[in-house]
């Protein structure tokens, strides 16, 4: 069905734009926020310390705090359209009524590149983990074994997935509260020489404010996932704001854990040009705070949190954003199928099993290309989305609320913008590319025939 669209209509039924309510309704507030956490990983910087450690010169709390701050903007952007558009497709969604169908096809583009990957870069850092702790199981076998997991759980309902995230979410912390409290006594009987101080956050004499943002911009990796909320807003009940609060909140309650843990691990190995491998540099930290059983510990927490608990909401996200471009006729029609009996989109669900195979193949011994690229399509999107704001309500809905519709995205726009000019200038040569392509296939859709509907601004 093609959308119809009346820009002032804002309540919470998908009728109002043109759509049918073909997914279940079940998820409340804290499900959605528990969703966000397990997307973002709790411990999420155990597996990326050491990089951006080195890329902060040791100002590790700070690129995060940096980071979450960015992110708080860009939340409140997608708080913002949530409440204007509960519909599924986030970014994509958003920009394409928020601006136009042109701007929507070109963001929802860019967000396939970041979500489309991101269950590949996990299953690949997962299993590369496990294989150290299991060097007789290839890494293959372990691919194929998260991949399996999460299809079958994701297709069989978003109920069952936020039953699975409740428990996983709630492990991940026991294992954080576990290394923070061995990581404090550590920093108290002053192991490895360390002490209290403030040069995680800030230090005078090494701070360069390029050099922090390009840790950033590699810390953000960390965060990506709060966004991935507003794809199941037609699948949540509670009202229109619901997705826009758990948003805010999940971004606020990570963004302190990250903060936590890498001042305390920044305090037990205060020289980070001192590590073996910057891969492993937190499990190094770990075994010297309480030795060897908390090593292994976080090294099979971090396998498990993003083999499973974080790739299962990513694959999740994805599928809900192909399933939404497939309904408006911008992908092959069959992504927008429902399982007739656990109303998932699962069409959409097992291509992204297909795609993540493939993907974790080639790129097997390259992930640092790939996780590249997830940052460059996040952050190309997140800068679709502040302009959708501003051109939605300003322009459109003629708001005069300009502290919430103007100052907060332009504010979101400039920092998402330092972050992205921050990028390495692969990951900016392969997001063009992919840019590139999506234009080529855009143009094919209209000379084609196939959607007319890209000549014209939505809503006219």
């Amino acid at each position: 069905m093609e959308p119809s669209v009346d820009n002032n209509k804002t309540n919470s039924t998908v009728e109002n734009f043109g759509y049918k309510q073909e997914l279940k309704r079940s998820l409340t507030f804290w499900d959605l926020l528990i969703y966000g956490l397990v997307f973002m990983v709790p411990i999420a910087p155990f597996g990326i310390y050491g990089h951006v450690a080195a890329g902060s010169n040791g100002m590790v709390a700070l690129a995060y705090l940096i980071g979450m701050v960015g992110m708080i903007f860009t939340a409140l952007s997608y708080a913002r359209m949530s409440e204007a558009f509960p519909i599924a497709g986030s970014v994509y969604s958003y920009a394409q009524r928020g601006i136009n169908e042109h701007v929507g096809f070109f963001a929802g583009w860019v967000i396939l590149l970041d979500y489309i990957l991101i269950p590949s870069l996990l299953y690949l850092v997962s299993a590369a983990a496990l294989a150290n702790i299991v060097p007789e199981v290839p890494i293959f076998v372990w691919l194929l074994l998260f991949i399996g997991i999460n299809t079958v759980i994701n297709v069989r309902g978003i109920e069952f997935t936020a039953k699975a995230n409740k428990i996983i979410v709630v492990l991940e912390l026991i294992v954080l509260a576990i290394f923070i409290t061995a990581a404090t006594i550590a920093v108290v009987q002053g192991v490895n020489g360390a002490e209290f101080t403030f040069k995680p956050l800030y230090d005078r004499d090494a701070f360069d404010l390029n050099v922090v943002m390009g840790a950033v911009s590699i810390a953000v990796l960390s965060f990506l996932g709060f966004d991935a909320i507003s794809t199941l807003a037609e699948e949540t009940k509670g009202g229109k704001k619901v997705v826009g609060r758990a948003v805010i909140f999940s971004l606020l309650v990570v963004g302190l854990l990250f903060i936590i843990q890498t001042w305390v691990a920044a305090l037990i190995w205060p020289d980070y040009t001192t590590f073996e491998n910057a891969d492993v540099a937190f499990y190094q930290i770990a075994e010297m705070a309480g030795g060897p059983w908390l090593k292994w510990m976080t090294i099979l927490a971090t396998a498990l949190a993003w083999g499973i608990a974080d790739a299962l909401v990513a694959q999740a996200a994805i599928s809900r954003i192909l399933y939404s471009m497939a309904r408006d006729k911008k992908l092959p029609g069959i992504l927008s199928k429902v399982h007739p009996k656990f109303k998932t989109p699962y069409a959409s669900t097992i291509l992204v099993a297909i795609i993540s195979l493939i993907v974790t193949t080639i790129f097997a011994s390259t992930i640092n290309s790939l996780a590249s690229l997830v940052n460059f399509g996040a952050l190309t999107a997140f800068l679709f989305l502040h302009l959708s704001v501003i051109n939605y309500f300003i322009r459109k809905q003629k708001s005069k609320d300009f502290f919430n519709h103007l100052l907060m995205p332009i504010i979101g726009f400039v920092i998402i913008g330092y972050v992205w000019f921050s990028l390495d200038p692969t990951s900016k040569q392969l997001g063009f590319i992919w840019m590139a392509i999506g234009l080529a296939y855009m143009v094919y859709l209209k000379i084609a025939k196939k959607d007319s509907s890209l000549g014209d601004d939505l809503g006219h």
